[in-house]
C-alpha cells in the first residue's frame, strides 16, 4: 500500500501542522494484506480558514466517522473532512483513521 501526502497551501497558518503530520503520515503501516494505495490532499479555500483535508484510496473503504464522501474520483474513492482549532495530535489520529480504513 503506497500512501502519498501533498499540500496547496495558501496561507502560512497550516504550514507547521501539515509539515508535521505529512512527516508522520509517513510512518503509518498498513497491515500486510492490505492494496488499497492512499493519497492525502492538505489545502485552504481563500477566506476560510479550516484545513481541508482529502482522502483519496484506489478502491472503496468502510465509512469513519467524521468524514464526508464517498465520492467518485477519476483517482478512486475521495473522503473530505475539515479542522478548525484542533491539535495536530488529534487530526493525525483522524488523517489515519481514514488512510488505514478498511477495503470493502
Amino acid at each position: 500500500m503506497a500512501i502519498t501526502t501533498r499540500h496547496t497551501l495558501l496561507t502560512g497558518s497550516w504550514n507547521a501542522d501539515v509539515a508535521t503530520m505529512e512527516t508522520a503520515i509517513g510512518h503509518f503501516k498498513a497491515d500486510g494484506r492490505s492494496r488499497n494505495d492512499c493519497q492525502v490532499v492538505f489545502f485552504e479555500i481563500v477566506r476560510d480558514g479550516h484545513l481541508h483535508v482529502n482522502v483519496t484510496h484506489k478502491h472503496p473503504t468502510k465509512e469513519v466517522r467524521g468524514w464526508a464522501g464517498p465520492a467518485n474520483v477519476a483517482g478512486g474513492v475521495l473522503h473530505n473532512r475539515t479542522f478548525a482549532v484542533t491539535a495536530p495530535t488529534r487530526m493525525l489520529r483522524q488523517i489515519r483513521d481514514m488512510v488505514l480504513a478498511a477495503r470493502i
